[in-house]
C-alpha cells in the first residue's frame, strides 16, 4: 500500500483555518495531503514551511510560542510507519515533555525568559529514543521520565527537574541563584527536591551552582521558619522556645531543634534535608536524633516545609496531639536548653 495515497481528501483551507496549524507528515497524510503536495506547499510562495524534520507550519509567518512548543513536542513524539509508540506503565504516559527554561516559563517563573526569546526549547524524552537536537528543538534524555504537569495544555516537567535541566546549560551565577530562589520563594517546590535533582544531574560539582544552593537552602529554611511561627500563632498553640540546642546536664549535646515545649517535653524539627532514594530512613540523621531524644522521654515532631505551606492546620493538629499526650507519659529527662 502506498502510504502517500490520500485517505479522505480535504480542502487545504480546512487545515490552514484550523486552530492547530502545526502538523506532522503523517497527520497531513491522514488528512489526505500527499507528500508531493506538502513539498509543493513549502516552496517559496506556497504558504507553508517546514520548521523541524517532518513538522510543518501551515502558514508563512513566524511561529507563535504555542506553535513552537507544539512543533517540538510533535518532533520528539513523531515516529515513522511501523514504529510502535512507547508508553509508560499506565499505557498513556506522554513520550515527551517540555523541560528547562521553557518549562519554567510555563510554570510562571518571572526569572525565566519569555518563550519567544528562547533560541532553543528543551524537550525531555526517554533515553531509548533515537533523536537528534535540531533547529530550535534540543533533546534531553532521561532514564525514567518524571510525571509531567499540564500547563495550559502542554506537558511540562515538574519544577525540580526543569530547574536541573535549565541550570545544566547556564554558566551565569546570578541567573542560577535567581531561578533557585524563585523556586522556593514562589512556592513552586521545596529546596530539598531541587537539591536532589541537581545532585542526580551531577551539577553540585560546579562552584557557581554550589554557591546558589547554599542561598537556596537558607531561603528554604527561613521561609519554613516563618510559616512555623505563623502556624503556632494562627492555631493557638502555646509559645515554645524557638531555635534551641538541647544537652544533658554536664553531658553531651543532644542536638538542635526548631521549637521546644519544655513543660510538655515536646520538640519540633523542620526537616529540610534533600531526600535521597538510597537512604535508609532508619539510619537518617533525623531518625537517630529522634530515637535518642525519645529514649529520654522527649517527643519529637518531624515537620516538612511542604506540610507547613500546604496544610498548616494538619501540622498544628499533630503538634497539639503531642502536647496533649504529655500528661499520659512519664516525665522526660531534665535537659539544659541553650539558644542556638
Amino acid at each position: 500500500m502506498n502510504h502517500d495515497t490520500p485517505l479522505s481528501p480535504l480542502p487545504l483551507q480546512h487545515l490552514t483555518a484550523s486552530r492547530c496549524r502545526v502538523m506532522t507528515t503523517r497527520q497531513l497524510r491522514e488528512h489526505g495531503i500527499p507528500a508531493a503536495a506538502t513539498t509543493e506547499r513549502c516552496r517559496p510562495g506556497g504558504g507553508w514551511q517546514q520548521v523541524l524534520p517532518g513538522i510543518y507550519l501551515l502558514h508563512p509567518g513566524p511561529p507563535t510560542s504555542e506553535e513552537r512548543l507544539h512543533a517540538v513536542l510533535l518532533y520528539a513524539s513523531h515516529r515513522g510507519p511501523g514504529v510502535p509508540r512507547q508508553t509508560g506503565p499506565s499505557g498513556d504516559a506522554p513520550e515527551a515533555m517540555i523541560t528547562g527554561l521553557a518549562a519554567l516559563a510555563l510554570h510562571g517563573f518571572t526569572e525565566a525568559p519569555p518563550l519567544l526569546a528562547l533560541n532553543r526549547i528543551e524537550v525531555l524524552v526517554s533515553r531509548t529514543r533515537r533523536l537528534r537536537s535540531t533547529g530550535f528543538a534540543r533533546i534531553l534524555r532521561a532514564v525514567e521520565l518524571p510525571v509531567p504537569q499540564d500547563r495550559t495544555g502542554v506537558p511540562a516537567a515538574p519544577v525540580p527537574r526543569a530547574l536541573a535541566d535549565a541550570i545544566g546549560g547556564l554558566t551565569d551565577a546570578a541567573t542560577v541563584r535567581r531561578l533557585l530562589t524563585e523556586a522556593v520563594r514562589g512556592g513552586h517546590c521545596e529546596a530539598g527536591a531541587v537539591v536532589r535533582e541537581l545532585s542526580r544531574a551531577r551539577l553540585l560539582t560546579r562552584p557557581h551552582v554550589v554557591d546558589a544552593v547554599d542561598t537556596l537552602l537558607a531561603e528554604g529554611r527561613a521561609l519554613a521558619e516563618q510559616q512555623l511561627y505563623a502556624m503556632v500563632r494562627a492555631h493557638g498553640l502555646p509559645d515554645p522556645l524557638w531555635n534551641v540546642d538541647l544537652r544533658l546536664p554536664g553531658g553531651p549535646q543532644l542536638g538542635g531543634v526548631d521549637a521546644f515545649w519544655p513543660e510538655h517535653s515536646v520538640a519540633l524539627e523542620i526537616d529540610t534535608r534533600a531526600p535521597r532514594a538510597e537512604e535508609d530512613p532508619l539510619h537518617s540523621p533525623f531518625f537517630q536524633k529522634r530515637e535518642h531524644l525519645e529514649r529520654l522521654g522527649i517527643t519529637v515532631v518531624r515537620c516538612l516545609p511542604r506540610t507547613l505551606r500546604q496544610s498548616p492546620e494538619q501540622q498544628a493538629a499533630v503538634v497539639r496531639t503531642a502536647l496533649m499526650a504529655a500528661g499520659d507519659r512519664e516525665p522526660g529527662a531534665y535537659v539544659v536548653v541553650l539558644p542556638r
